[in-house]
């Protein structure tokens, strides 16, 4: 792309493109692990530094925020707006990460290293990719004292990675000031491309997400020795349970969004995705299958067992936890098949109940998403999807916002990008970023 077209380019002034691969290499190498436990998670308070040194930088003012837990900070910017009678628009990234095993790496998790046309490491797609790219836009914006079509609030959180009881879901009951006038949001998991062929594109917009039940079985039973013979065993309760939870296959369900991404698709594909044979159709995706099929029903995964203390007594009680998927508009009748499932003998419990979230692919704000696709593009075609998993976007429905996942990204056609989300050698392509910041700056001057 030339400097005559490239979005604000301005002689003397670095593009956004021009620093996002450094920012994303530098948020990489700070490691916050969050590993949902209050005694071993690092906290994102250097990543919260970290970025609060880049805005500061650039003459923004800004606010930290602890969010429930000590070491747990949010960062906060708004940008205002040429029309304050508009409402806001909310950019969020969270700033945690899953841990990683660096013996299973080909570089360390915490590197970022930048080789082989990628920025490696964890959190390098989920999603300190994104927070680089929106870092880089939000600086350029400053140096160049560019004002917005309307405010902006930009947040960088922590605690999506366990469910952001302490970053987003803290921040909407207790700081709801923060996120003032603000009607639609933008986040991860989305805008990715998936190659059809040389010339076409699908960008993928999310629209909507399961919700998520992590679920806690408990049975109790008589305890006793091991040699005796027993018929009230806690660990059979429950395995049996778990067992039969777990190999239940949940009925076929067609949510809007998902019918409207398996029409697009076969209008740009010509493949057909007939109702009795739709698991098999939608494999024929590739790797984007896994995350489409995840969507065609509720799944209950069993996670997790444990009961007793030692091999010879048979303990009183006994636990599981079960990672519970829930479609739009599924929640009543999940229930009852789930209770229907367990029986009498076992009791649930939640860990974790965040709702699906689901809203239109319509609107200036999707126009303003395509049309910046298109412009770095001309091949792209914006579809929209339903996310199998979560993210902060469950907590700004409760503020009323409609939330979107548009952290865009042209991949290479062979990459398995699905597998790199908490997956080992997780990075993301050097392209793709400094592509994904032009659109995103593009994005956010037509917003």
């Amino acid at each position: 792309m030339t400097d005559a077209v490239t979005p604000g380019k301005t002689a003397g002034i670095p593009t956004a493109e021009d620093e996002v691969v450094q920012l994303c290499s530098e948020l990489i190498r700070i490691d916050t692990s969050n590993t949902g436990d209050p005694d071993t998670v690092t906290g994102e308070r250097e990543a919260a530094e970290y970025v609060a040194a880049k805005l500061a930088e650039v003459g923004l003012e800004y606010e930290t925020v602890e969010s429930g837990a000590p070491r747990r900070d949010n960062v906060f910017t708004r940008l205002k707006g040429a029309n304050p009678d508009r409402p806001a628009l909310l950019v969020h990234g969270h700033l945690d990460v899953v841990p990683a095993e660096p013996s299973e790496w080909s570089v360390h998790p915490f590197s970022g290293a930048v080789q082989d046309g990628y920025v490696w490491g964890r959190g390098a797609v989920d999603m300190k990719d994104m927070v680089a790219m929106t870092l880089a836009v939000l600086r350029r914006f400053a140096r160049e004292g560019y004002v917005p079509p309307r405010d902006i609030v930009f947040a960088f959180l922590a605690d999506e990675e366990a469910g952001g009881e302490y970053g987003g879901r803290w921040l909407v009951r207790n700081r709801p000031d923060l996120f003032e006038g603000c009607t639609e949001a933008v986040g991860e998991v989305g805008g990715f491309s998936l190659t059809l062929d040389e010339d076409r594109r699908v960008y993928l917009v999310e629209t909507a997400e399961k919700g998520i039940a992590w679920m806690r079985l408990r049975a109790r039973g008589r305890p006793g020795h091991g040699s005796f013979l027993h018929d009230d065993n806690a660990v059979t309760k429950v395995a049996e349970a778990v067992a039969r939870l777990g190999n239940h296959t949940f009925p076929l369900v067609l949510t809007g969004t998902v019918q409207q991404f398996l029409d697009r698709m076969s209008e740009l594909t010509g493949l057909e995705f007939p109702q009795d044979d739709l698991d098999g159709a939608v494999r024929k995706l590739g790797p984007l299958g896994r995350i489409v099929g995840a969507t065609l029903r509720d799944t209950a995964n069993p996670t997790m067992l444990k009961a007793g203390y030692k091999a010879n007594v048979i303990p009183s009680s006994a636990e599981a936890v079960v990672d519970c998927r829930v479609l739009p508009g599924r929640e009543k009748a999940f229930l009852r098949e789930v209770d229907e499932l367990l029986g009498p003998d076992v009791t649930r419990e939640w860990v974790t109940d965040l709702p699906p979230v689901e809203t239109s692919f319509e609107g200036d704000l999707v126009e303003a998403m395509t049309a910046a696709l298109l412009a770095e593009d001309p091949g792209a075609h914006a579809v929209p999807y339903m996310l199998s998993g979560g993210t902060d976007a469950k907590h700004f429905v409760e503020l009323g916002m409609r939330c979107y996942g548009f952290a865009p990204l042209r991949l290479p056609p062979d990459l398995d990008f699905a597998s790199l989300f908490h997956g080992i050698d997780e990075r993301v392509p050097v392209d793709a970023l400094t592509f994904g910041t032009r659109v995103l700056d593009r994005f956010l001057r037509t917003c």
